[in-house]
């Protein structure tokens, strides 16, 4: 049986999410819970006629990013859901059933994180928030999007261009057209790129989607000052992600930034197919001829390679 893609913006009928794999609703829409049901802080898990059921507590002023954490503790982490396709459809079918229309749902959602990224990239507020879960929250995450803006800024590799493959929702590249770059955010997911481009107008901010593989990115070479493949790399197999690695080197007039989790084990429910290792960054560094390459630790790894 072929199932849809999933549609971020499809209308939400009668206040539930259906997508012919899972139902999303909030806790008190349709049925009365029902014995059998798993029953978490934010989440309700059941089945109804057949029907995988997921019931939630989040509203239009709290939901953001933090989701995927919230999810991942509650309901993938304890085993009772698997799978990082049923993770992102579930995930989505929270977020809309937030508000009536998907558009004011996804909104709050940008307008949350993003207000969140940047209150816990802020040396003064930061201290003061609670430690992240270490699963995808913001206050985990918060500081690599830091670094990585310190890094497109940095000395003579600064550039008004960026391009960054594998973008997602694409808050790291809002942030930065924020602060005056021209900034094009890639993604293999139509749908993805389908939802930043609707949402970066309403936020304010400019910024170019493009919907590609990172390994074949339909841009000339050297177009883009710095490319950046943040937090990519861990969900490709490791001969994808050489290529990934070729294909941003092509790319990039001065500067490329790839940055990974260093994980001892792959998080599946975020889709990571292997841990990636610092000996892996310093072998792509060592496997670029032409490039000053640079391997370090920060929230993560990181490598750097600057034309020589």
């Amino acid at each position: 049986m072929t199932v849809a893609p999933i549609d971020a913006l499809a209308p939400v009928l009668g206040g539930c999410y259906r997508d012919g794999v899972v139902a999303v609703r909030p806790r008190g829409v349709g049925a009365r819970r029902r014995l059998g049901t798993v029953r978490t802080a934010h989440f309700d898990l059941g089945r109804e006629g057949g029907e995988l059921v997921v019931e939630h507590a989040l509203t239009l002023d709290d939901v953001d990013d933090d989701l995927a954490g919230l999810l991942s503790d509650e309901l993938f982490e304890p085993g009772w859901l698997r799978g990082a396709e049923l993770f992102e459809r579930v995930f989505t079918g929270v977020v809309v059933t937030c508000a009536e229309d998907p558009l004011v749902a996804w909104e709050a959602f940008y307008a949350n994180t993003l207000a969140a990224v940047g209150a816990s990239s802020d040396p003064v507020t930061a201290p003061a928030l609670a430690p992240g879960s270490g699963h995808g929250a913001i206050r985990d995450y918060a500081p690599v999007y830091a670094h990585a803006e310190a890094l497109v800024a940095e000395g003579a590799a600064s550039g008004r261009t960026v391009l960054e493959l594998g973008s997602c929702f694409g808050f790291l590249a809002l942030r930065l057209a924020m602060r005056g770059r021209a900034v094009t955010a890639s993604d293999v997911s139509a749908g993805t790129m389908r939802l930043l481009a609707a949402m970066a107008p309403r936020l304010g901010v400019d910024v170019r989607t493009l919907t590609c593989g990172a390994a074949h990115v339909p841009e000339p070479d050297s177009g883009a000052d710095v490319v950046l493949a943040v937090h990519l790399l861990e969900h490709l197999e490791p001969e994808h992600a050489d290529l990934v690695v070729a294909e941003a080197r092509r790319l990039a007039a001065r500067r490329v930034v790839v940055a990974v989790p260093l994980e001892s084990s792959p998080s599946e429910q975020y889709g990571h197919v292997w841990s990636v290792t610092l000996e892996a960054l310093r072998r792509w560094g060592e496997c670029s001829p032409g490039w000053r390459a640079e391997v370090h630790e920060h929230h993560g790894g990181w490598l750097v390679l600057d034309r020589a």
